[in-house]
């Protein structure tokens, strides 16, 4: 698997606002909008398409998901330590601890318990030091590296074992016995970009673009959009329908270096990004509620300018890749990201991921060459990786805008 990158974003400006094109601005709450059902409808049909299932499926889902994303929180805000968590194919949420007395607790809480052989903040350790032989020589070869809870393990994709760098970093991997597993993968990995919840961004107004992410504020009330990294390399000017909409001003992602794919842009006065998602046709606006995130194993689907709306699971977080350049510069190494099998093509990097009605993250990047079907749902064998909200958030001081 190696990963290239590709420029796009999305927004629409409209007198004051700048919303998705065909998306509506939501305003301040209402009576009518207090008795909504706990999930938007159009959020529903796709999920009950995705699974498989009819729509009191879905709802039954992503009710039994919170739901027990609630009692996680609520044992964890009261002191218990656990050591990581994870929801599987049937939607059960499962959470590791070694400790008898959290077990007990767990338990109590109406959750699953396992004693992993080693654990989150073990497999986070040998994350960290794999990370730290990446800093060194950038693994040509290795796709990606990541925690996987479900497993137990340090997962390592391997596109070319037979290169210097891979056979290097997989020999120092070794040292690590059982708690990493290489896997062969035929999938080169490209970064892409866009900026959303909806239309697409054209960079310094050419014909590179990204998809809009998500509106947020710092503590003054400046508004930003939050984007993936590379969508704002460089500090550019953000268009919509020629007009520029926002300024990039701040980034962590360095072609060729070790990088974090977060940045975020100033909106221009005069704009906003709404804090609705577009589905780009296939339904209706999903509302932003808030940006709690979800479990591994959690449904999550995402919006971009190139595939529109794709669905799928959550794999994994803190995941580290290497990006390839498709115009040859050098790899970039990228850390901090989150896994998933949404399918995503160039231009939907910056493209929004929301899980329920809870703002997940940004599309990152995504196999080279990988196709989607445009509003394609859930599609079997597809991948991709976004940067999660709430790390890019906490790192700019901002608060993400609700709808």
């Amino acid at each position: 698997m190696s990963f290239s990158v590709k420029k796009s974003l999305i927004a629409a400006a409209a007198a004051s606002a700048l919303v998705p094109l065909g998306f509506a601005v939501s305003g301040s709450a209402t009576a009518a909008q207090e008795q909504q059902p706990r999930y938007q409808p159009e959020m529903v049909s796709v999920l009950a398409k995705t699974l498989g299932v009819d729509e009191k499926g879905a709802v039954a889902r992503l009710d039994k998901e919170a739901d027990q994303q609630q009692r996680l929180d609520g044992l964890t805000r009261s002191g218990v330590r656990v050591d990581g968590a994870f929801v599987d194919g049937n939607g059960n949420l499962t959470v590791n601890t070694a400790d008898a007395g959290v077990a007990a607790k767990v338990r109590q809480a109406g959750l699953t318990v396992r004693t992993p052989a080693r654990g989150e903040a073990a497999l986070n350790k040998v994350q960290a030091q794999l990370d730290q032989i990446a800093s060194r020589q950038v693994p040509s070869g290795v796709a990606a590296w990541s925690v996987d809870l479900a497993g137990d393990v340090v997962k390592v994709e391997v596109t070319n074992a037979a290169s210097p760098q891979a056979k290097a970093f997989l020999a120092e991997a070794a040292r690590f016995g059982s708690a990493v597993r290489v896997e062969n993968t035929a999938t080169t990995l490209q970064a892409q970009a866009t900026v959303y919840p909806g239309s697409k961004m054209n960079i310094n107004g050419g014909s590179g673009y990204c998809s809009v992410g998500f509106g947020a504020r710092n503590s003054s009330g400046v508004q930003y959009l939050v984007t993936a990294g590379h969508c704002v390399a460089g500090l550019p000017s953000l268009h919509f329908n020629g007009a520029a909409f926002a300024k990039g001003t701040n980034t962590r992602y360095a072609l060729g270096s070790n990088s974090v794919d977060m940045g975020v842009a100033k909106i221009n006065s005069g704009n906003s990004i709404a804090t609705q998602v577009g589905t780009w046709g296939a339904q209706g606006t999903i509302a932003v509620r808030g940006g709690t995130k979800a479990a591994v194993g959690a449904s999550i689907c995402k919006s971009g300018a190139t595939t529109g709306w794709t669905c799928g699971t959550i794999k994994a977080y803190n995941v580290t890749v290497t990006y390839t350049d498709p115009n040859g510069g050098p790899n970039t190494v990228v850390r901090g990201l989150g896994s998933s099998t949404v399918c995503t093509m160039g231009g939907d990097s910056g493209g929004a991921y929301i899980s329920g009605n809870q703002a997940q993250g940004m599309t990152s990047g995504g196999p080279t060459g990988q196709q989607c079907t445009f509003n394609g749902g859930n599609q079997s064998g597809k991948s991709s990786y976004f940067q999660p909200l709430s790390d890019a958030l906490s790192y700019y001081g901002l608060t993400l805008n609700v709808g």
